[in-house]
C-alpha cells in the first residue's frame, strides 16, 4: 500500500510540475523551424512573423532555417521535437500538401504526426507571361496552346512544384498541351521568362509584383477566387475564363503532436491578436499576402483537402511517371 501511494503522490507532484510549466509558458526562447533557405519569401514572412510572436509572448523567437526537401526536412524534424512548445514551424502550404506525393521517400501522417495550430496568411500565384508574347489574355493563351501546343511553354520551380502543378491544373481544365521546362527555382525560370526563353510561368505574387510593375512581364491572371491586394486590377483566372479554377497556398504554425492544448490555446490567441494588427496586416498586403487566420482543426482539415486535390491532379497528369 505504502508503495501504491508513493506512486500515486510522484505521479501527482508530476502532473502538477506539468500544469505549472504549462502555465509559465513560455520561459524560455522559441524556436520557429523554417523549411526553406534565408532570404525566399517562406523566410522573410517567418520572420516577420516570429518578431511580432515575440512581442505578443515576451519571449525571443528564433528562427531556425532546416531547408531541404521542400519543406520537408523541417516538418519532419518538428514531428520528432519534444511536445513542450519550444519548437514550431512555420510551414507553407505544398509541404503538408504537395511534397509527400513527389517524393516519396518522405512521408506524413496528417492526424498523427502534427498539431495544428492554426493558418496566417494565404498567398496566391499569378501567370505572368513574356511581355512581348502574342497572347494578351489567358483565353488567347489557351487558344494559341490549341491551335499550336509546341508554341507554349512554360517554367517552373522544379517537378512537382506548386506552379507546375498550377500549370497541369490548367492544362487538365482547359484541355490544352503545353511544353513544361522545370528549372532549379523560380528566379532562373523567371529571367526566361522576361528573355522571351520560355512564354510564361505561374509565380508567387510576393516575388512577381516588382517584375510585373517593372513592365518587365506582363500579368494575366490571380489563382486566387478573389482579387489579390497586391495587383487588384489583374483577374482572377475564372473572371479570366477558365471556370472554377482556385488554387490558394497558405503559411501556418504548427507543431509536433500531443502538444499542451494550454500552449496551443496561447499560441492561438497571439495569432488572433497579430492578425489584427494593421502594422502586420499592411506589411502582409504589401507584400501580396492576404490574412487568412484559422484555428487548428480548419487546418488540418483544408491540407487533408488540397492534398487529396494534388493527388489528383498528379494522377491525371502522370507526373510521376515523366520523371
Amino acid at each position: 500500500m505504502k508503495l501504491k501511494s508513493i506512486t500515486l503522490l510522484a505521479a501527482g507532484i508530476l502532473a502538477a510540475a506539468n500544469v505549472q510549466a504549462q502555465a509559465s509558458w513560455p520561459s524560455q526562447p522559441i524556436k520557429l523551424v523554417v523549411g526553406y533557405a534565408p532570404g525566399g519569401p517562406v523566410d522573410t514572412t517567418a520572420r516577420h512573423f516570429a518578431k511580432f510572436l515575440s512581442q505578443e509572448l515576451k519571449q525571443s523567437v528564433v528562427v531556425e532555417n532546416r531547408a531541404g526537401a521542400s519543406g520537408m526536412i523541417a516538418a519532419e524534424s518538428t514531428s520528432r521535437a519534444q511536445p513542450d512548445g519550444y519548437t514550431l514551424n512555420f510551414v507553407a502550404s505544398p509541404t503538408l500538401t504537395i511534397t509527400p506525393l513527389i517524393q516519396r521517400a518522405h512521408s506524413i501522417d496528417h492526424d498523427k504526426d502534427f498539431t495544428y495550430i492554426g493558418t496566417l496568411v494565404n498567398y496566391t500565384n499569378v501567370l505572368v507571361i513574356n511581355k512581348d508574347a502574342a497572347a494578351k489574355d489567358v483565353k488567347e493563351l489557351i487558344a494559341l496552346a490549341k491551335k499550336n501546343p509546341n508554341a507554349v511553354s512554360f517554367g517552373s520551380a522544379g517537378v512537382g512544384g506548386s506552379n507546375h502543378l498550377s500549370s497541369e491544373l490548367l492544362k487538365q481544365k482547359t484541355g490544352t498541351e503545353m511544353l513544361h521546362v522545370p528549372y532549379k527555382g523560380n528566379a532562373p525560370a523567371m529571367v526566361d521568362v522576361i528573355g522571351g526563353k520560355i512564354t510564361y510561368m505561374f509565380d508567387i505574387t510576393s516575388t512577381a509584383i516588382p517584375f510585373i510593375e517593372s513592365g518587365q512581364v506582363r500579368a494575366l491572371a490571380v489563382t486566387s477566387r478573389e482579387r489579390n491586394a497586391g495587383l487588384p486590377n489583374v483577374p482572377t483566372m475564372i473572371e479570366a475564363g477558365v471556370d472554377d479554377y482556385e488554387v490558394t497556398g497558405w503559411y501556418a504554425l504548427i507543431g509536433p503532436a500531443k502538444l499542451p492544448e494550454a500552449v496551443v490555446t496561447r499560441l492561438h490567441q497571439a495569432m488572433k491578436h497579430i492578425t489584427a494588427t494593421p502594422e502586420y496586416v499592411k506589411l502582409m498586403n504589401n507584400g501580396g499576402y492576404t490574412i487568412a487566420l484559422s484555428d487548428g482543426e480548419a487546418l488540418k482539415q483544408r491540407a487533408k483537402r488540397e492534398y487529396a486535390m494534388w493527388d489528383d491532379v498528379i494522377k491525371k497528369g502522370k507526373i510521376l511517371e515523366k520523371q
